[in-house]
């Protein structure tokens, strides 16, 4: 194994200047760094990680909290690619990724306890109930943490602009003359809540009347259940032209109802989805939907993590907001 007196024998300096110039000290000159740096990689040196960390007090670990209620797994899309993005921007800036559950039989399982037992320098909280006990109990402690779609007091939270997706979706409709606007909404949820207060909000102010069999409760990523609704709303006596659904995966289950029907999109009903995933791109007719920003989501969920961890007394908690944008496919008829 090399050591670190193999490469300063090698550069002709001091073990000190070859620690230092490895731990990126002011102390040591630019063009002195690099030089130990490449013998140092040539050589083939693997700094010890448990050396550095108690000379650093961290651990270069970040802990993931990604509850799954669907069981979709990180097979959906939307969530594979946050969680792709945090892990790389992660990557790059020198950590890496445990994903934490409060599953693990400690004497009080709770995620603050296997947070700290895996030595995580903090957590971001992907998707969770984020009411949960034991999820206040870790954003209320000292252990730095980002959410992503949910706020806290005094925590740092990355969030897709819900308002202004939903925003967007009915001025489109409103354009391409639709007044008969359906809403199905995923179950009660922060995001469904912002959801649907913009729905109300924008048709209030394009003054289209939503009566209360338009608005159906689903749940996220489960086709099952916009099956379900989709046959309700197609079943009124005045059903709606157009149907906004939860999510793109959701609308799945839509479709399947609407061509049980032998009904045609866009000809005989409207559709609009939300996610963006790659789905949406390869059905036909393609999907009209709002995309939202996964990449820059888990981008700026570990950049900020990371310099709260390595700036904690100078940084100041943020509500940083990521919009998407509104994919046009073939799913909504010019009426």
């Amino acid at each position: 194994m090399i050591k670190l007196k193999d490469i300063a024998t090698a550069c002709g300096v001091s073990v000190s200047t070859v620690s230092k110039a490895l731990s990126d000290s002011d102390e040591i000159s630019s063009e002195k760094k690099k030089e130990i740096i490449e013998k140092a990689n040539e050589l083939g040196y693997i700094a010890n990680a448990s050396a550095r960390s108690l000379k650093t007090k961290r651990s270069q670990n970040l802990g993931l909290i990604f509850v799954d209620n669907t069981n979709s797994g990180l097979g959906h899309e939307y969530f594979s690619v946050i969680l792709n993005s945090i892990k790389q921007e992660a990557e790059n800036s020198g950590y890496d990724l445990t994903f934490i559950s409060n599953k693990i039989d400690f004497s009080k399982k709770s995620y603050l306890n296997h947070a700290k037992y895996r030595g995580c320098d903090g957590v971001v909280i992907v998707s969770a109930d984020f009411h949960d006990p034991n999820i206040i109990e870790l954003v209320e402690s000292d252990m730095p943490t980002v959410t992503i779609d949910y706020e806290y007091n005094n925590r740092t939270s990355i969030i897709s602009d819900n308002r202004k997706g939903l925003e967007e979706i009915v001025r489109y409709l409103y354009e391409m003359g639709h007044r008969k606007i359906a809403f199905i909404h995923g179950e009660d949820t922060d995001v469904t809540r912002q959801r649907l207060a913009s729905f109300y909000k924008t048709c209030e102010e394009l003054k289209i009347v939503v009566p209360n069999e338009y608005i159906k409760s689903a749940e996220y990523h489960i086709p099952e259940y916009s099956f379900y609704a989709t046959k309700e709303l197609l079943d009124l006596p005045n059903p709606p032209t157009c149907i906004i659904y939860p999510d793109d995966y959701s609308y799945m289950g839509g479709l399947e109802e609407i061509e049980n029907r032998d009904l045609k999109i866009p000809d005989d009903i409207s559709v609009v989805g939300y996610d963006g995933i790659y789905l949406s791109r390869i059905l036909r007719p393609m999907l009209t939907t709002y995309v939202q920003d996964g990449i820059n989501l888990g981008k700026m969920a570990s950049i900020k993590l990371i310099e709260m961890i390595e700036n904690p007394k100078s940084y100041i908690s943020e509500r940083i907001m990521v919009t998407g944008y509104l994919q046009k496919g073939n799913t909504v008829k010019k009426l």
